[in-house]
């Protein structure tokens, strides 16, 4: 397995975190090949400017700006995504990442004269996981339609290979969470990723618990 991680937040003391190194620690004990991609710690511009966009459909030009990306992206066949929900959406720093990373000829192949639509580009990706917090609860998020969680799950995925497995958490009403459904959410992406590796992943104990 070779997992991209894609993290978005800015904080590093938060929860999302601790998500994050519940996920690189049961990649690592699974013997996986892992890469991070941490958006706010490398300073990463989620703005689309002009000269991108001129050069938007122009493949191999238009990877030169986010050529590393690319690569990892093409390295991967997992595919990770660690971030807050903010708005019901997607961070304006992850939101950017797609706008620019998963371009035409690299994330999708643009329609032509045999085909009408979009196809997916991203066929080396077998498996995608969805990891969030939201400060709403399950039933407003749901009721305003989750974009942010539609965005990965069906409109990456769609993108994705043929069979790939996704794999999805979230820990609702994060703004009232306690230490006890922190845990418990933790608990649940332990599990999303053992289903995404295939078994049960124990963990090393630390130290400081021996």
């Amino acid at each position: 397995m070779r997992a991209l991680v894609v993290y978005s937040h800015p904080k590093e003391g938060s929860f999302n975190a601790a998500i994050r190194d519940l996920v690189l620690s049961k990649l690592e004990a699974a013997g996986a090949e892992a890469r991070i991609c941490d958006l706010y710690s490398r300073g990463f511009d989620p703005t689309l400017p002009a000269r991108e966009l001129d050069i938007y459909l122009d493949c191999p030009d238009n990877v030169a700006p986010v050529s590393k990306d690319v690569e990892d992206l093409r390295w991967a066949d997992t595919l990770i995504f660690v971030y807050p929900t903010w708005w019901y959406g997607l961070p304006a720093m992850l939101k950017g990442w797609l706008d620019r990373v998963l371009l035409p000829d690299v994330a999708f192949l643009m329609p032509d004269a045999e085909n009408a639509d979009i196809r997916p580009g991203l066929t080396n990706i077998k498996r995608l996981g969805v990891f969030t917090t939201c400060g709403a609860s399950w039933w407003l998020t749901t009721l305003i339609g989750a974009p942010g969680r539609r965005t990965l799950t069906r409109g990456v995925r769609l993108i994705c290979s043929k069979g790939c497995k996704t794999y999805f958490a979230a820990h609702y009403l994060m703004d009232s969470s306690t230490p006890e459904t922190r845990v418990r959410h933790l608990d649940r992406v332990a599990r999303q990723m053992d289903k995404m590796i295939g078994h049960r992943v124990a963990l090393p104990v630390p130290e400081a618990a021996e």
